[in-house]
């Protein structure tokens, strides 16, 4: 069962309605990182995502940059790969983050994908058995040093059976690469109370084909993972629409391309659709230009959806 212990309305209020999810600041100097970050505070978003890949910064200590250059805004793994670290490993560096960092730190875990998974000396197994197995190890680790509160954790979840395991034992569910359709059926699976906080990618550019050719830059790589090309035929995509980088409708309703009024609408739909929190991935040809379009975003609003 998920640790009751854990507040789950609380954290809601403390992740806010709007985060920012960036799978490019880890990339850079933690010099830069600190800084942007604490941009991204002073902006008002509420919640601060980062993904972990295998050649990058290891995502705990990834996490404690962050979280020393910010003083209120949540830091969430978006996600920790579990293969990339046991699950004793991944339970006491959760909770140092905890108690650290005034319990500041979400801990997003997921299965990952066979191609990064093999890169790592790993055999891809089935994902909801090898996920439970883990949470099983990490709900029997004894944390011996001080600690007010352990860390929340939140699952990628895309379909019905990770879905229910995160309701089930963790405090939510983190989507990626998804719909306000899916955070429909998400919230339909995981039942009204726990977290629910997908991840919303957008282009803040008005010219389609412009925009419709950075946001097929962006996709390529998901529809080569079976992963997400199954949770999107399960919605009701076709062949024809994942192909060749996907069709005009499935790049449209993957990314969020337009004016800030059109990228805060996609927003509320989620929100409608039954998301506690959206965390937006904005898409630009550097970091810089990144926290750019997030300062355009929240002084057109974004942050008080």
């Amino acid at each position: 069962m998920a640790d009751t212990s854990i507040d789950v309305a609380a954290l809601k209020r403390r992740m806010g309605r709007i985060g920012v999810w960036s799978g490019t600041l880890g990339g850079e100097p933690a010099a830069f990182e600190r800084e942007a970050a604490a941009e991204i505070e002073s902006l008002g978003f509420g919640t601060l995502w980062f993904g972990e890949a295998p050649h990058g910064k290891e995502a705990l200590v990834h996490a404690s940059i962050l979280l020393g250059a910010t003083r209120r805004m949540l830091i969430a793994t978006g996600i920790a790969n579990i293969w990339a670290r046991d699950a004793t490993a991944a339970s006491n560096g959760a909770n140092a983050l905890a108690e650290a960092f005034d319990g500041r730190f979400v801990l997003g875990l997921g299965v990952s994908h066979a191609p990064a998974v093999s890169m790592r000396g790993h055999d891809y197994r089935k994902p909801v058995s090898v996920m439970r197995d883990y949470l099983d190890a990490m709900d029997a680790t004894e944390y011996a040093a001080p600690l007010p509160a352990p860390a929340p954790r939140l699952l990628a979840a895309l379909r019905a059976r990770m879905l229910e395991l995160a309701a089930r034992r963790a405090q939510g569910a983190h989507p990626y690469f998804v719909t306000p359709e899916h955070t429909a059926r998400a919230r339909a699976a995981l039942g009204p109370d726990p977290v629910l906080a997908p991840e919303q990618t957008v282009v803040l550019d008005t010219d389609p084909q412009r925009a419709r050719q950075t946001a097929r830059r962006f996709m390529s790589l998901y529809l080569s993972l079976p992963n997400y090309v199954n949770n999107l035929r399960e919605l009701g995509w076709e062949d024809r629409d994942v192909a060749d980088g996907g069709s005009d409708a499935l790049v449209d309703a993957i990314v969020a391309w337009g004016d800030p009024e059109t990228i805060i609408e996609r927003v509320r739909a989620h929100h409608d659709a039954g998301a506690d929190h959206v965390c937006v991935q904005a898409l630009a040809d550097t970091p810089r230009d990144m926290l750019e379009h997030l300062r355009v975003l929240a002084r057109s609003g974004l942050t008080a959806t």
